[in-house]
């Protein structure tokens, strides 16, 4: 009977290691904390996920985005348009490296067409279609993107 109770005891004493401390923390936190969604996306696009308006809050995080280049370019056009001529490889009025060699030149023009892109194939749809529905982790995805594009413009000084 002892080793029995002896074996039990060791197995208690290492049951700690075993907790779900971080599964609980996990739980608690936002799913916007854990993607690290860009904070100023998130009163508005944050109380739209929350209501489960999945589609409605990719639509305005990608809308938020437009009126941010806008803002930072003084181009009126909005969308691919926008996008387009803002970051251009020849003229850009928004600049996101020094464009000294051919590596900053493509990495230009590579968020070029990651924000039209986004544009098109993202906002677009949401914003012109009837009916879409997404899902929270597609919402999350979405909203991942535009994290990373206003990021990359508060990397380059446009905040």
């Amino acid at each position: 009977m002892l080793s029995k109770f002896k074996r039990f005891e060791t197995i208690v004493r290492k049951a700690h290691v075993f907790d779900d401390r971080a599964e609980q923390e996990r739980q608690v936190l936002h799913p916007f904390d854990l993607r690290n969604i860009h904070p100023r996306l998130q009163p508005l696009v944050k109380a739209l996920f929350d209501d489960g308006h999945f589609a409605q809050a990719t639509f305005e995080a990608f809308k938020f985005v437009d009126k941010e280049v806008q803002r930072f370019s003084g181009i009126s056009e909005s969308g691919y348009k926008l996008f387009m001529r803002a970051f251009a490889e020849n003229t850009p009025v928004i600049l996101l490296t020094k464009m000294s060699d051919t590596s900053e030149k493509d990495e230009q023009e590579g968020y070029k067409f990651i924000f039209a892109g986004s544009a098109l194939a993202i906002r677009n749809p949401r914003g012109h279609e009837y009916g879409i529905k997404d899902d929270p982790d597609k919402c999350l995805d979405h909203l991942s993107l535009a994290s990373m594009l206003l990021r990359r413009l508060d990397e380059a000084g446009y905040k």
